[in-house]
């Protein structure tokens, strides 16, 4: 499987915004199963010490992603018990 681009790992979630996409969608919002593969890899690789410079850039695209996603459901959460 190839690398997955920084703005592709967004795409995902900012269609599901721009359509309007309410609380419970955005709670249950996951990475598809092309990307959640990748990861999977990626973090496999980390763990066994065979991961190359590029690919650890592309995990840290996911980190930041996964930290992008906790604080808008952390929000969305938020904003229910107001």
């Amino acid at each position: 499987m190839g690398t997955i681009e920084q703005g592709t790992v967004y795409d995902t979630l900012v269609d599901l915004l721009v359509q309007g996409g309410n609380r419970q969608e955005i709670l249950k919002f996951r990475l598809d199963s092309e990307a959640q593969s990748r990861l999977d890899q990626l973090l496999e690789k980390n763990r066994n010490g065979a991961i190359s410079p590029e690919e650890i850039s592309e995990l840290e695209t996911f980190e930041q992603f996964e930290h992008v996603v906790r604080l808008l459901k952390a929000r969305v959460l938020q904003s229910q018990v107001q």
